[in-house]
């Protein structure tokens, strides 16, 4: 913690929380065991971005697998950045849902949707599978308040290839 400030910072002076979190990236109290954090900014092919963020869907962990794609939305090529972007969309959307914010999960998986939409399966992304997903996920959640959703239980399958 950076104590002019009162702030977390990392180790190049940003701001940056040092409390720990739990699988869905909710902070915990200082002190408490958390799930580790995904690094930032870590440069992966897109296959490897694809197998480290199925993982982590697989492991109920979404908030994590965002900040994956966040990564190759953010330094991949211009043309895929939509793409990355709303596959991230997908993942936080994931997280709202299961951590009880239906609207923002449902807002968020539709626009994840909508985004990746117009791609033709890059990296044998399954694009419509997701996009059903999503939608059916979005429409469940607009639905009866009783809707309970468990990340890893939810997890889509983001390849066509197994």
């Amino acid at each position: 913690m950076d104590n002019a400030s009162g702030r977390d910072r990392d180790a190049e002076g940003r701001a940056r929380s040092a409390r720990p979190r739990d699988g869905l990236g909710r902070p915990l109290p200082y002190g408490e065991p958390g799930v580790e954090r995904q690094p930032e900014g870590v440069l992966r092919a897109p296959g490897q971005t694809l197998a480290e963020a199925q993982r982590l869907l697989d492991a109920g962990m979404p908030f994590h697998a965002h900040e994956v794609f966040e990564d190759a939305w953010k330094s991949g090529p211009a043309a895929e950045r939509e793409l990355w972007r709303g596959l991230a969309q997908l993942a936080v959307g994931l997280t709202h849902a299961a951590r009880g914010n239906r609207a923002g999960g449902a807002r968020l998986l539709l626009r994840g949707a909508d985004r990746i939409s117009g791609y033709p399966d890059p990296y044998a992304i399954d694009v419509a599978g997701l996009t059903a997903w999503a939608r059916e996920l979005a429409a469940r959640l607009e639905g009866p308040l009783d809707t309970e959703v468990d990340a890893g239980a939810e997890a889509p399958r983001l390849t066509s290839v197994p």
